[in-house]
C-alpha cells in the first residue's frame, strides 16, 4: 500500500514566518558574522535582518555558533551508542562525560535506553578511547556501548523548503521525497568523505578562537580579541590566514525550533546502505530537508550519521517511509535513539589539552575518573537502599 502524501497540516510554531525562515537559512549560509553581508545576499535592507533578529531572540531559543572541522586539527570523531542498566540511566551518562574529549551528550531512548554522545579524540589516541568506553561497560555503567568512527558532520542549512509561504504551514510530503531519492547526484562534499589523513593544522591562538565562536559565533573581533588578550589585527590575522583558509571550520550553524519547541524531537540515526552510491543518494536527497541537521559518514563503512529533526507528529512517518526504503531495497537497515533535551550537554574544544601544536591525552586519568565516578555511585547506592519487612 503506497504511502499516503501528509500536506499543510503542521502550522508555524513560535511566531516564524517565511522571512523569518530565510533569514535564518542564510545565516547558516552565509555567515552569522556579517549580517549586511547575509541581507544582500537575501536581498534584504540590513536593517529589516537586525530588526528581524532582534525580535525573534526576544522570542524563541536561537542560538548562533560554528562547527570546527576536527579533521584538520587532529582529531577523530567518534559516536557512541550506550544502552543504560535499567536504575543506573544517570550513572551512564555521568560516566560517558569522565573522558575529557566529549563534545556533546544526551540522555536518549526509542529503540533503547541510554546515551549517545559525540567526541573528537586525537588521532593517535582512538585505540586508548575504545578501552575507555569497554571500561564503562565492565564497572557496570552500561549495559552495552558501540562506538562508530565518523567524518566530520555537515551542516544542513534548509530552512525554507517543504514551507508554504501562503497557508504559513509545513508541507510533509514523504512520497516526493521517496520519488526524489533514486534520482539525486552521488558527489558527497568533503565533509562526507573519508580523509586520507587526520593533519593538526592550527596553533593554540586559532583553537582558542574556534573555541570562542563555538559559543557565540557573532561576537565582534573587538570583543573576541579583549577575551583571548591580544590586538584585533592579529586576531583578524589569524582568523582569515589560519581557521579560514586552512579549512579549520566547516561553516556556520544556527540553531532554531523552527517547528515548535514543544511539539518535535530531535534523533540520532545510523543508516546503513549496501552500496556507496544508495549512500550519496540517500544523503544528498538531506542536502535542502528542513528535518535535517547534519550528517556524518562512518569511517570504511557505507553507514551515514543523521540528527534528525522533526514534529513529534511526522516521527511515525518517517520511519514508515525508512521502512519503505528498506522493503525496496534501497536502505539496508537504520536505527535511532530519541534526544531528551532535557539531559543534553554540550562544551566547546577541549581547549586546554593542545599544546605546541599537539594534543594531551591522558588515558590514566579518564580510567581513574570513570572508577572513581562508579565507586562513589554504588557506594551511594548501598546507602540509600531500601529495606521491606513482610509480616
Amino acid at each position: 500500500m503506497p504511502l499516503k502524501s501528509h500536506k499543510g497540516s503542521i502550522k508555524m510554531q513560535e511566531k516564524l514566518n517565511y522571512t523569518d525562515l530565510r533569514i535564518l537559512e542564510g545565516l547558516g549560509i552565509y555567515g552569522s558574522r556579517n549580517v549586511t553581508g547575509v541581507a544582500r545576499n537575501l536581498g534584504f535592507p540590513p536593517e529589516t535582518v537586525r530588526k528581524r533578529l532582534k525580535r525573534l531572540s526576544s522570542q524563541l531559543f536561537l542560538r548562533f555558533n560554528i562547527n570546527i572541522y576536527h579533521t584538520n586539527l587532529g582529531l577523530k570523531k567518534a559516536v557512541i551508542l550506550a544502552e543504560a542498566i535499567p536504575g543506573y540511566e544517570q550513572l551512564l551518562f555521568d560516566s560517558v562525560r569522565a573522558n575529557d574529549f566529549w563534545i556533546a551528550v544526551a540522555r536518549c531512548y526509542g529503540m533503547f535506553e541510554g546515551c549517545v554522545g559525540v567526541y573528537t579524540i586525537p588521532k593517535d589516541h582512538c585505540a586508548e578511547f575504545e578501552q575507555f568506553l569497554d571500561e564503562v561497560k565492565n564497572l557496570g555503567a552500561a549495559r552495552s556501548v558501540q562506538v562508530f568512527w565518523s567524518t566530520c558532520f555537515q551542516t544542513v542549512h534548509s530552512r525554507c523548503n517543504w514551507f508554504d509561504p501562503k497557508s504559513e504551514a509545513w508541507n510533509f510530503d514523504w512520497d516526493k521525497w521517496i520519488e526524489e531519492i533514486p534520482t539525486e547526484g552521488t558527489t558527497l562534499p568533503y565533509t562526507l568523505v573519508d580523509p586520507d589523513d587526520f593533519p593538526i593544522r592550527g596553533d593554540q591562538m586559532d583553537v582558542l578562537i574556534l573555541k570562542e565562536l563555538e559559543k557565540d559565533a557573532t561576537i565582534s573581533f573587538t570583543d573576541l580579541a579583549r577575551i583571548l588578550g591580544v590586538s584585533p589585527q592579529l586576531l583578524r590575522y589569524h582568523y582569515q590566514n589560519h581557521v579560514i583558509e586552512r579549512g579549520l571550520m566547516e561553516g556556520f550553524e544556527v540553531t532554531a525550533f523552527h517547528f515548535g519547541r514543544d511539539v518535535s524531537d530531535f534523533l540520532f540515526f545510523i543508516f546503513k546502505f549496501d552500496d556507496k552510491e544508495k549512500l550519496a543518494k540517500f544523503a544528498s536527497s538531506l542536502m535542502d530537508k528542513p528535518f535535517a541537521k547534519g550528517l556524518g559518514k562512518i569511517l570504511g563503512e557505507n553507514a551515514l550519521f543523521g540528527y534528525i529533526y522533526l514534529p513529534r507528529s511526522e516521527v511515525r512517518r518517517f520511519i514508515d517511509v525508512l521502512s519503505k526504503l528498506v522493503r525496496s531495497n534501497f536502505v539496508e537497515s537504520y536505527r535511532y535513539a530519541i534526544q531528551d533535551l532535557k539531559a543534553s550537554l554540550r562544551q566547546t574544544i577541549s581547549y586546554e589539552y593542545f599544546r605546541n601544536k599537539s594534543w594531551i591525552y591522558d588515558h590514566k586519568k579518564h580510567i581513574q575518573n570513570l572508577r572513581d565516578l562508579v565507586e562513589s555511585a554504588k557506594r551511594k547506592s548501598r546507602t540509600s537502599e531500601i529495606t521491606f519487612t513482610y509480616t
